[in-house]
């Protein structure tokens, strides 16, 4: 729990106690002296009316209806000629009671409650008021009319509350919301990319099962027949791909050149650094290019990329100016991509001091579509770590149950990425 909040939710009943601890003793007093009520009679009484003041803030309703039993009993029991100044037929510390107690039935309470109790309370006191006039000089009426204002004070903070607590909930819903529409843009955007992958080897496949029995000499009719159906196969499964996977292209995107243009590998992750460089930002690349195989799998290639790219954006809107570094290594049996920037060498003030989502969310995603990890978080000089691992082949990831959403990574962006 926040401090403030803290603070808030202990004040009603650091005030609550005090009243009770200077409530008790006083009615103790005045009720034998002034009022004539025996003394043990006396401190009974004064303990029922005040010591409910410590249930007012959980239970204000039933504080009330104890305070004005007592109160009632009191009232019948205080002598006929003990009436000082006329303040009767409540004595002076239970109508300093009974107001709090109100006010906090104004938070809790329904406004039928509300209105019920002040006007038993109007009633009876009217009633007493009604029956003896010569001892009442209307004291009872500070409860009707202040009380009742803190009644509606209390209904309308009671209101507010309801009201914050609503929009809290709502901010809640609508960030899980924006996590889950995050998630799904960028499974899109992946999407995509990879039909153009796929389509770019089902073209090929396509072209070859066309071309094999003109670059191959002697083929047995059952051979030729059987590349035709390789061919018509791959152009039947490339059409059906693309009306599947043509719901995920905008207008603008479908109609534009964009898409028709090499996805971006590891070869230009060089271009990406000098861009970033020339943006302000100090940035130290290091690629292991005699590892490298000649041709990577377009999946591994282009998520290398993509995540160099997130990494380094986050690098640039929450740590301007701060040292950079970005390695590309490889082994036989996948790349490791790794980008770290350290805390800055001078005074700077983010671009951004809160993540989008779409960065973790994105690199995440690419990760696994490979069947590769990724490690990221806060460095212990203050810095950012981004780590992933992307195996050349890899297990296809477990399909979503068709049945349940998909639900956005628990990481955050840190506000070092």
């Amino acid at each position: 729990m926040p401090p403030k909040a803290s603070l808030r939710h202990r004040l009603p009943y650091a005030f609550t106690a005090l009243l009770t601890a200077i409530l008790l003793p006083v009615t103790a007093t005045i009720l034998p002296n002034d009022y004539g009520v025996h003394p043990g009679l006396a401190l009974i009484y004064a303990t029922l009316e005040t010591g409910p003041l410590l249930l007012a803030v959980r239970k204000p309703l039933l504080a009330w209806a104890i305070t004005l039993t007592t109160g009632t009993a009191c009232a019948l029991t205080i002598p006929r000629d003990a009436s000082p100044h006329g303040v009767w037929p409540w004595p002076p510390t239970l109508l300093i009671g009974l107001l709090p107690m109100m006010f906090f039935l104004g938070l809790r309470a329904r406004p039928r409650t509300m209105l019920a109790v002040w006007a038993v309370y109007t009633a009876l006191s009217y009633g007493f008021d009604a029956a003896d006039p010569q001892r009442s000089n209307g004291s009872w009426l500070i409860v009707t009319l202040l009380g009742g204002t803190l009644l509606l004070l209390g209904a309308a903070l009671q209101r507010s509350d309801r009201a914050e607590r609503a929009l809290d909930e709502q901010a809640t819903i609508s960030e899980a919301e924006r996590a889950r529409r995050t998630l799904l843009e960028e499974r899109a955007r992946i999407a995509r990319e990879l039909h153009d992958v796929v389509a770019h080897h089902m073209s090929v496949i396509t072209v070859q099962a066309d071309s094999a029995p003109y670059r191959i000499a002697g083929l047995p009719p059952e051979a030729t027949e059987e590349f035709g159906t390789i061919a018509a196969t791959a152009r039947e499964s490339l059409s059906e791909m693309r009306r599947l996977l043509g719901v995920l292209r905008s207008e603008d995107a479908g109609q534009g050149g964009g898409e028709r243009t090499p996805q971006p590998g590891v070869d230009r992750i060089g271009q990406l650094v000098e861009a970033t460089v020339r943006a302000g930002q100090p940035v130290e690349l290091t690629v292991d290019r005699e590892a490298l195989p000649e041709q990577l799998p377009q999946a591994v290639d282009l998520s290398a990329y993509r995540i160099v790219q997130e990494a380094l954006a986050n690098a640039v809107r929450h740590a301007p100016g701060a040292d950079t570094r970005v390695s590309v290594a490889a082994d036989a049996e996948g790349l490791t991509v790794l980008v770290v920037n350290a805390p800055a060498d001078r005074p700077h003030v983010p671009l951004e001091t809160t993540g989008t989502g779409h960065g973790l969310v994105g690199m995440r995603e690419r990760v696994r579509l490979v069947g590769g990890t990724l490690d990221t978080g806060p460095l212990p000089d203050g810095g950012f770590r981004v780590a992933a691992r992307l195996p050349y082949a890899a297990e296809t990831p477990d399909a979503p149950n068709p049945g349940t959403e998909p639900t956005a990574p628990t990481a955050k962006e840190s506000p070092a990425a």
